[in-house]
């Protein structure tokens, strides 16, 4: 029986079948083969910069879910309405956390990454404008929530995308290891303003318009240097001569409009046709790719990856709604509970360099212990690499520091322990949490990996705060620390097993 080929290290497009095996063709034979062509034709220095524009636009979703939480005791008063209501406006957050990269990842295969880069950014701008000037209604206000979320939450798989469009496989961990420091910014950035804003000025308002500032910054800056990547509209981006207007950023629209000659139009309009019939096929396929967002899921070298990203930030949602409440208990305010999430984001960030770097690592020494070049390792013949084995790397005593660190981190706050140990353990919960995120998401498409833990995430704030009534919060972090470690060491076993690990 023939089995569904596994799906490894790509992202929206290649799990809709944006790149072909044409894009990337593979000789596995010996090293002493000529150089293969660069996988991307973008400058070294270019990449830096959209590196650096990527992880600010990715910056959205966590700055936006973090400033929200110490601003919930501020909008039930001035809502006058319940706690469970206001956190209906978190689980709509979840939600369409979900919904969007599914929505907005299959188009910009088709469309292009551009276009959906600047259509979200402009949802997410209008989402926060709306609430910055929404003052009585609650409706609106659950309305706008959904808008803002829609917006802010697909930019990361966007730029999933245009990292797996510009960067080999073997590379793409060293590119995605800054840009997950800038998006956790925000995780850092987010409690700690909103924290300031509920303590100083008891309004939020302002919070709202700084985020309205922030969009149209990062609209502006997507608008003027981030070109078309799709490799299935332009290729490896050698050619910007041969792009439509609409692929191009500002910067070089005006570019070509000055340098322009007529042999130069007679050119592109001549190869005008074959583009368009190219977009024609594509667009044919966009149906598929959407539904491949889902069927991916279900792949048996997938789903346990997916488990593992999906537990991981189930249980970090659970660190996250659990902080306010108990550092209530050790008497801090609005502002000191915002700079306590501090700890655990500055593990994030330092999480999110260190993994960069370590997939990279396991990836090399993978590939040597097979006998292939890391650079070889791409096209069709990526699938015989046994990515499993190369992601799943030290990841058994890994998982058993993390169940640790959890578990103990319950039981330190059921005690009352010094805030400085809770501190250290918070810092670790945020470097070990992030560091299974980051390496099991490039196992499949970023908008399967957004789906299966917003459902998980949304799923599990409903269940487990009875768990936290009924039984405390040793108990609580225990079940979390063994959900994901117990459950988390099967996963690995299974990927190693049925995966190409064997």
């Amino acid at each position: 029986m023939t089995t569904p080929k596994p799906v490894h290290d790509i992202s929206i497009e290649e799990a809709g079948q944006g790149v072909t095996p044409q894009d990337a063709q593979l000789d596995l034979t010996t090293d002493s083969e000529q150089e293969p062509k660069p996988y991307s034709s973008i400058a070294r220095f270019r990449m830096r910069q959209l590196q650096l524009l990527l992880g600010l636009a990715a910056i959205t979703s966590p700055l936006t879910a973090n400033i929200y939480l110490p601003l919930l005791p501020l909008l039930r008063q001035h809502f006058g309405t319940s706690a469970q209501a206001i956190n209906l406006t978190l689980t709509i957050y979840i939600i369409f956390q979900g919904i969007s990269p599914v929505i907005f990842g299959p188009p910009s295969d088709y469309y292009g990454r551009r276009p959906m880069f600047l259509i979200t950014l402009l949802l997410y701008v209008v989402g926060n404008l709306g609430l910055s000037l929404n003052d009585r209604s609650y409706a609106a206000l659950l309305v706008l929530r959904s808008v803002q979320s829609l917006g802010a939450s697909a930019a990361y798989a966007i730029s999933f995308g245009v990292v797996a469009d510009l960067c080999h496989p073997s590379e793409r961990g060293r590119m995605l290891g800054p840009i997950n420091m800038a998006l956790n910014l925000g995780s850092c950035v987010g409690p700690i303003a909103g924290g300031a804003v509920a303590y100083k000025s008891q309004s939020y308002a302002w919070v709202f318009y700084s985020l309205v500032i922030v969009g149209v910054i990062l609209l502006v800056g997507v608008g003027l240097f981030l070109p078309e990547t799709a490799r299935n509209l332009v290729g490896d981006g050698g050619d910007p001569s041969q792009f439509n207007n609409w692929q191009l950023s500002w910067v070089q629209l005006v570019r070509r409009r000055v340098q322009r000659d007529r042999r130069d139009q007679r050119k592109v309009g001549a190869e005008l046709p074959e583009r368009r019939e190219n977009e024609v096929k594509t667009r044919d396929s966009t149906y598929k790719m959407f539904l491949s967002c889902f069927r991916i899921i279900f792949h048996k070298d997938t789903v346990f990856a997916l488990w593992i990203h999906g537990s991981f930030y189930l249980a970090g949602y659970g660190f996250l709604t659990a902080l306010p409440d108990i550092y209530t208990g050790y008497g801090f305010n609005a502002l000191y509970i915002g700079l306590a999430y501090l700890p655990r984001g500055i593990g994030i960030i330092v999480s999110n360099y260190v993994s960069g770097r370590v997939m990279d690592h396991n990836y090399r020494v993978t590939a040597d212990e097979i006998g292939w070049t890391a650079e070889k390792a791409t096209g069709e013949d990526l699938f015989r690499f046994p990515i499993e084995r190369a992601r799943t790397r030290w990841s058994y005593w890994m998982l058993g520091v993390s169940t640790a660190g959890m578990i103990g981190y319950g039981w330190a706050v059921q005690s009352g322990a010094h805030i400085s140990i809770l501190f250290i353990l918070q810092f670790l919960e945020g470097f070990w949490i992030t560091f299974f995120y980051t390496t099991y998401s490039t196992f499949t498409a970023a908008a399967a990996t957004s789906v299966t833990r917003t459902v998980l995430a949304a799923a599990g704030v409903a269940i487990l705060q009875p768990l936290v009534d009924a039984a405390g919060r040793g108990w609580y972090f225990t079940f979390l620390g063994l959900l994901t470690g117990i459950s988390g060491c099967i996963a690995v076993f299974a990927l190693r097993r049925n995966g190409m690990a064997s």
